[in-house]
């Protein structure tokens, strides 16, 4: 960590770090000893509030240590650094992120995931550029609970299929090309090295099998969308059906105990079952099984009787919004329970 005050210093003297309780607690240390030697200052460690809404941004905004600080540090998952995020943007602050887990590719985008105040997906926030730098410690990811990686591994997952999938239909150009290209790196790593890096960070190992898997969870697919995401809706190959799964399967309350990257991983399926992509659907789904990742709705504790109402949240959302134009609600929904179905063979 000692990058942290050579790469900080023309940024300022007063720092402020934010993120969660828990996070910041297991991060302290390591970044006091980061900027030890240095001109800077934490000023204080701050919750982030406990969800990416605007209600906790705005709460921040209003902070006076926070107004004051020259520098944004933002410390835990991706709904602590996602907030904390659209905070810097709205009060024009450098940001450094330091991730605590890989559950998701938050540290690197340049855009943050937003929720209602009661837990709904709201909407994407585009932030224009990605965190100034993003400090990765791996031994702190190692000692994080190994079911954070494991949803980690279930939503980088979606990122090949997803930007391949949404891309299909349309000319590409350097931008997008490079996204989707970047994309094709994405899953191998997951697949090859997902079961001992998980069997690692269970015994807080720091392998390089967790290495790998921790920088796809978090660069890979952070690249990727930094090259298929376009604020002014030009593009949008980031994510696709299996997101679109997701923020559908926020209107019901019993996916509520289940992690974004878990719900992401079967909403694989449902896209890879939409593409009629049958090889790679046995492949993704028979991993899935071997490291525990869903393969049925009833994993994510959901009923068939609830998947009209998760097509017709998912129809709101930027995912369906850039489908393409032979898809339909009937044929997600077909899509959704074709998957269950193989899901339950396997």
């Amino acid at each position: 960590m000692i990058q942290v005050r050579e790469l900080t210093k023309l940024y300022g003297k007063k720092a402020v770090v934010i993120g969660g309780k828990t996070a910041i607690q297991k991060a302290k240390n390591a970044i006091l000893e980061g900027i030890e030697g240095s001109d800077l200052e934490i000023v204080d460690f701050i919750w982030y509030g406990g969800d990416s809404n605007y209600e906790n941004v705005e709460m921040l905004k209003n902070n006076m240590t926070v107004q004051n600080a020259d520098i944004l540090f933002a410390v835990g998952g991706g709904r602590a650094i996602d907030t904390v995020k659209v905070l810097a943007v709205e009060i024009d602050k450098p940001i450094f992120d330091f991730p605590t887990i890989a559950s998701n590719c938050a540290p690197t985008t340049t855009l943050s995931v937003m929720y209602n105040a009661d837990g709904t997906f709201k909407q994407y926030h585009y932030c224009g550029k990605p965190v100034d730098h993003t400090f990765i410690n791996t031994k702190i990811i190692a000692e994080a609970p190994s079911e954070l990686l494991w949803a980690g591994i279930g939503d980088a997952l979606s990122k090949e299929c997803e930007s391949a999938y949404a891309s299909k239909e349309d000319t590409l150009f350097h931008t997008t090309m490079t996204g989707v290209c970047l994309g094709q790196v994405c899953t191998t790593p997951l697949v090859e090295y997902g079961a001992k890096a998980l069997e690692d960070c269970k015994n807080n190992i720091t392998s390089y099998e967790l290495q790998e898997v921790v920088l796809s969870i978090i660069v890979s697919t952070g690249l990727v969308s930094n090259f298929t995401t376009n604020k002014d809706d030009l593009f949008y190959y980031n994510s696709s059906l299996a997101h679109a799964f997701y923020n559908g399967s926020t209107v019901v309350h019993e996916t509520e105990s289940h992690r974004h990257g878990e719900i992401v991983a079967f909403g694989v399926l449902c896209l890879l079952a939409a593409d009629k992509n049958y090889s790679e659907l046995e492949r993704i789904a028979k991993f899935n099984k071997s490291v525990g990742l869903p393969t049925t709705l009833k994993d994510i504790g959901i009923v068939r009787d609830y998947v009209d109402a998760i097509v017709r949240k998912a129809t709101l959302t930027t995912e369906w919004k850039f489908k393409h134009a032979d898809m339909n609600e009937q044929k997600f929904k077909a899509a959704i329970l074709e998957a269950d179905s193989f899901g339950e063979k396997i």
